[in-house]
């Protein structure tokens, strides 16, 4: 298995229910390694390019997602993460668990603590996961500068 980096949104329901902690907590268990961490206040364009394929699928959808992630409906800011270690995105996805909380296992970290908003319509499912390595690539970019990401040297 090859290194990896994968990133990790931890989304503002998760911050709003204080629930940074626990999924640090949980994601460790990957035992992998963090070469970037940063709370960002999410702006309309950041989010519309990162859920832009969700844009070609449906337009209420998207608009949501938008809506959430950019705080609307919670907090506007999120903890962005990059995790860093071999098979980074298998590991990392199966600790969150499936995107729609009603079908995760109730193990992992969505399946405890997301939910269905029936107000809005949105999976609130408190982490976002890069779904493939290319994935994982541009979403770091789309996220962090390279400076801001720490050069690592073997397990450090």
């Amino acid at each position: 298995m090859k290194t990896q980096q994968t990133l990790v949104i931890i989304k503002p329901d998760g911050l709003v229910k204080s629930l940074t902690g626990n999924i640090l907590t949980a994601l460790s268990e990957a035992k992998l390694i963090i070469v970037g961490a940063k709370v960002v206040r999410v702006q309309k364009n950041l989010a519309e390019i990162h859920y832009k394929k969700l844009k070609k699928e449906k337009s209420k959808v998207f608009k949501q997602a938008v809506k959430y992630l950019t705080g609307e409906f919670h907090t506007r800011r999120v903890m962005a993460l990059v995790y860093q270690g071999k098979g980074a995105v298998r590991k990392i996805r199966k600790i969150c668990g499936s995107t729609n909380p009603e079908k995760a296992n109730p193990t992992t970290i969505r399946g405890k603590y997301g939910r269905i908003n029936s107000k809005t319509n949105v999976f609130e499912n408190v982490v976002h996961t890069s779904g493939s390595v290319a994935e994982a690539k541009k979403e770091i970019k789309l996220w962090f500068k390279p400076e801001e990401l720490v050069k690592t040297v073997g397990n450090l």
